[in-house]
Order: C-alpha cells, then sequence, then structure tokens
C-alpha cells in the first residue's frame, strides 16, 4: 500500500482510500470511515468504495463497509450495482456478503440476476 498522502490535498486523500478499497486494506479503510470518511465516498465515475471492493473481488472490504452502513444498492454513473459487479467478477464471496447484507438483484442495468444468467449462474439469486 501507498503511504498516507498530505492531509492538505481531499482530492489525493480520496483517491488514496479508493486505492485501499481496491487492494483491500479493509482494516485501514475501516479506520478511516470510523474517524469520518463518508462511507458512500464516490469518484467521478460515482463508484462508491463498496463498488470498487465488489468489483477488485475485496470481500473483507465488503464486509467491513456493509458493517458501517455502505449502501448496497448505490448505482454508478453507467447505473451498475456493487452486486452486478461482483457477478460479472466472479466473486462468489463478496456476491454471498453482498446478498446477505440484502443488495438487490434486480437493481441497475444490467441487473445482477442479468449478469449472472449471462455467465451460466442463475443459482446465485434462486
Amino acid at each position: 500500500m501507498t503511504e498516507v498522502p498530505d492531509g492538505s490535498d481531499p482530492h489525493a486523500l480520496a483517491a488514496w482510500l479508493f486505492d485501499l478499497a481496491r487492494q483491500g486494506d479493509a482494516a485501514r479503510l475501516a479506520a478511516y470511515v470510523d474517524a469520518g470518511a463518508p462511507v458512500d465516498l464516490t469518484d467521478a465515475d460515482g463508484n462508491t468504495l463498496l463498488m470498487l471492493a465488489a468489483y477488485h473481488d475485496q470481500p473483507e472490504v465488503v464486509r467491513a463497509l456493509i458493517e458501517r452502513g455502505a449502501d448496497v444498492d448505490a448505482l454508478n454513473a453507467r447505473g451498475q450495482s456493487p452486486l452486478a459487479g461482483a457477478v460479472f467478477k466472479q466473486a462468489d464471496a463478496v456476491v454471498a456478503a453482498l446478498v446477505e447484507a440484502g443488495a438487490d438483484p434486480d437493481a441497475g442495468t444490467p441487473t445482477a440476476r442479468a449478469t449472472a444468467q449471462m455467465f451460466g449462474r442463475p443459482d446465485l439469486f434462486a
């Protein structure tokens, strides 16, 4: 992981937090959220920390963010949900965590259910 950026640049700090989500540093990211970083921090493309963690198959980060109140159905600017991203990436542990947290398999475009059908995994939402 990279070092913590200078706190005087909020854009650098946000970019660093997004990297923590992608790279799977659940403990560090959770500490920043606990200290006041927005759990639903969103990048320029509308991706939340949860979306990035889900897409990069980081189940520990996904669970940590869910425990802190992350919106499991937040759609990015392309209308994609974290659950659909996890299905697309075949991140089964992330899919399970999101479903357990109540993520809607019919949210977004394409939906997670449609994505599962496309990849021959209708069992995910039976």
